[in-house]
């Protein structure tokens, strides 16, 4: 019999607003799995039980009355340690702000709370969400629900856990170069990277910046939708942002025939590596297999990318330039007090020139122009969604993919921060497992601005090949 936590979002918000399931039930069956396994697995760094309690019970007696607030009345949901929360205690992963509590809630923040939805924790993320551990000196590291002694990605692991295991219904993450999809695949959820803009965000210290995004992490492609027709929405504080009204909710009450058809009519291009990326042979087996499965039903499919050669200097150049503009303060001033990962991303930009950046921004043209070109004869591309399976905690960076060393710490992340310098959208779903029995997932990328036929694209494929989330097998501490 299916537990309370393991419900969909979507489910339960139906439940709730129907009386069948008290808010304060929700609630109370995240924390009996936070107190089962996060002592294990730590993906909740700031529980905020007390808050949430009285929130579902608010909640509870709004509906008493006959009053609803919105869409995700009552579900409980979790944010990721590095966006801000008003009242809640947000660390960023750091010790410099191990007892910083905001007082204004980031804008997706409260546009959840505006719709019902109840925070009742703060997830692990490394420091500043620079590294390929989820950890920090603080708190960690956040081990895969698979198999805890392995990672869980970074940088929004915390979240992936969270959502796998059942101690949150939703979970909102951030997303530079792969942070929300490494960690789905990692832990066979679903990670979604909207278009630039979608989700703005009036907290930001370069407004027209849209390499870090806000993000979603789930268990069904349907909660995506549902979460992301809240957090989206023009605001103009954020000069970027884009408005929601392109984009329809799609249509989740599809009959097998309206599935089959929609996979029949696609037209798909897919790529392991992009031409451009490292990737593990075991992940690109899973991938084939996968790829195979989706052939059987979209005959429309031919193995090509865009040119992405030059993604690899413009994403370098153009995050380590923003990095050390955003970090410069805290490395002058707390450097004994950063990880080696926070420094080595910071001194990165250091001694960059005003050409690095142009050719950088030059060189990100040309590779959007590209996508462009390919999505004139294709609907989606499909990749894999991280180049590695999730590794060991010993491993403290990943240096070589098949014994081939690579060029930095970052290198394995090319298959994702590749499309993070288009802007395009992107979502992470699962597709099969290793021998050893982790999680691996496909990385399907949509045209510009494309979310709705990007998430119908997912869901089919979720109903037709089952590609979906799993619940792992963890004992109690």
């Amino acid at each position: 019999m299916t537990q309370l936590y393991q419900h969909s979002a979507c489910e339960l918000a139906q439940q709730i607003q129907q009386r069948q399931v008290r808010s304060i039930e929700a609630v109370a069956a995240c924390f009996q799995q936070i107190e089962r396994h996060n002592h294990q697995l730590k993906a909740v760094i700031t529980p905020c039980r007390e808050q949430a309690e009285l929130a579902a019970k608010q909640a509870d007696a709004m509906l008493e009355r006959g009053e609803t607030v919105g869409v995700l009345h009552g579900v409980p949901f979790t944010v990721k340690d590095l966006t801000p929360t008003a009242g809640v205690r947000t660390s960023f992963g750091s010790r410099i702000y191990q007892d910083f509590v905001p007082q204004q809630d980031e804008l997706c923040v409260a546009r959840l709370r505006a719709a019902g939805a109840i925070l009742i924790g703060k997830t692990n993320t490394p420091e500043f969400g620079m590294g390929a551990h989820c950890s920090n000196f603080l708190y960690g590291p956040t081990a895969n629900p698979y198999d805890p002694e392995r990672s869980s990605g970074g940088s929004s692991g915390g979240a992936a856990v969270a959502v796998a295991t059942g101690m949150g219904y939703l979970a909102q993450g951030t997303d530079i170069g792969g942070s929300c999809r490494t960690p789905a695949s990692f832990c066979g959820v679903v990670g979604l990277r909207p278009a630039a803009g979608r989700i703005p965000r009036r907290r930001k210290p370069l407004l027209w910046d849209y390499l870090d995004t806000d993000g979603i992490l789930v268990r069904s492609v349907e909660d995506a939708a549902l979460m992301l027709s809240v957090m989206a929405g023009e605001d103009w504080r954020d000069p970027v942002s884009i408005g929601s009204s392109d984009w329809p909710m799609p249509s989740f009450a599809l009959l097998p025939e309206a599935v089959e058809e929609h996979l029949g009519s696609l037209r798909i291009g897919f790529s392991p590596d992009l031409g451009v990326a490292m990737v593990d042979a075991e992940v690109v087996a899973v991938f084939r297999q996968a790829m195979e499965q989706i052939g059987s039903l979209c005959p429309q499919i031919q193995e090509t990318h865009p040119d992405c050669t030059t993604a690899q200097f413009a994403f370098e150049t153009m995050r380590a330039a923003t990095l050390l503009h955003k970090q410069k303060h805290h490395y002058e001033n707390y450097r004994n007090l950063l990880s080696d990962s926070v420094c080595w991303n910071i001194e990165r930009g250091i001694g960059l020139s005003a050409a690095d950046l142009l050719q950088a921004e030059a060189d990100r043209d040309r590779l959007y122009l590209n996508f462009l070109r390919f999505f004139q004869q294709h609907d989606v591309l499909i990749t894999v969604s991280a180049s590695v399976p999730p590794y060991l905690h010993s491993e403290t960076e990943i240096l070589t993919i098949n014994g081939v060393a690579l060029r930095n710490i970052i290198d394995y992340l090319t298959i994702t921060y590749t499309i993070s310098l288009t802007g395009l959208p992107a979502i992470s779903i699962p597709c099969g497992w290793t021998t050893s029995g982790l999680p691996i997932g496909i990385q399907i990328i949509g045209q510009p601005r494309g979310e709705a036929a990007l998430l119908q694209t997912a869901y089919c494929l979720q109903a037709a090949l089952n590609f979906r989330h799993r619940w792992p097998e963890l004992k109690d501490r």
